[in-house]
């Protein structure tokens, strides 16, 4: 018998059985069987762009170990490596190859963090791409984010134009995937970030 339940944004279909031991005593199991979609598909199988630890499936490609970043289409190398920083110790950017962006907002600002006139600080030219808030945008590149690719402004300008809604981003080398934020809270990004006027609340 198989029946399917949700876990997190995927539908996990769930076997079970009976397995006879010694004709009286049965032992019953539920083995999670996890189909890729596509875009995992297009991740693991397209060829690797020169010079990135992504593959041509990407649209942006973020490493976090090097701090670097870049934008590529058909594969090959359209801006980068531009220097970033990503999300400090216990804020870390929740790593993977099949994030897609959901959102963009060039004049978005997170009440989570305050500029000292008491203002929701600034997070210019965002373009999220995770649950919970995780956007590239414009920050200092040399300062650690509560979870968003912090870009410089230039960058975070020639990001925001060039991405554009249901493209994917790979961000590779990083420690493990963190555990996804509830749904609808935003931003994660150490010096700006969380929203004061959206619906995912909490900053990068």
């Amino acid at each position: 018998m198989s029946r399917f339940r949700q876990v997190g944004r995927r539908r996990v279909a769930v076997v079970s059985g009976a397995v006879a031991l010694t004709g009286a005593v049965s032992v019953f199991f539920a083995v999670p069987a996890l189909a890729l979609t596509p875009a995992e598909i297009a991740a693991t199988t397209s060829a690797k762009v020169a010079g990135t630890p992504c593959t041509a499936a990407a649209a942006a490609c973020v490493d976090v170990n090097k701090r670097k970043a870049w934008l590529i289409k058909n594969g090959k190398i359209l801006r980068g490596p531009v220097t970033i920083a990503t999300g400090g110790p216990g804020e870390e950017t929740p790593t993977g190859n099949v994030f897609r962006v959901y959102r963009k907002d060039q004049h978005h600002t997170t009440a989570e963090f305050k500029l000292p006139n008491g203002k929701p600080a600034p997070m210019p030219y965002s373009v999220f791409f995770e649950d919970g808030g995780i956007a590239f945008h414009a920050g200092d590149p040399k300062r650690a984010s509560a979870g968003c690719v912090h870009l410089s402004m230039a960058d975070a300008q020639a990001f925001f134009n060039t991405l554009q809604i249901g493209d994917h981003v790979q961000v590779m080398d990083g420690p493990k995937a963190a555990p996804a934020p509830s749904a609808n809270s935003d931003d994660n990004n150490g010096d700006d970030n969380s929203d004061d006027n959206s619906d995912d609340n909490s900053d990068n």
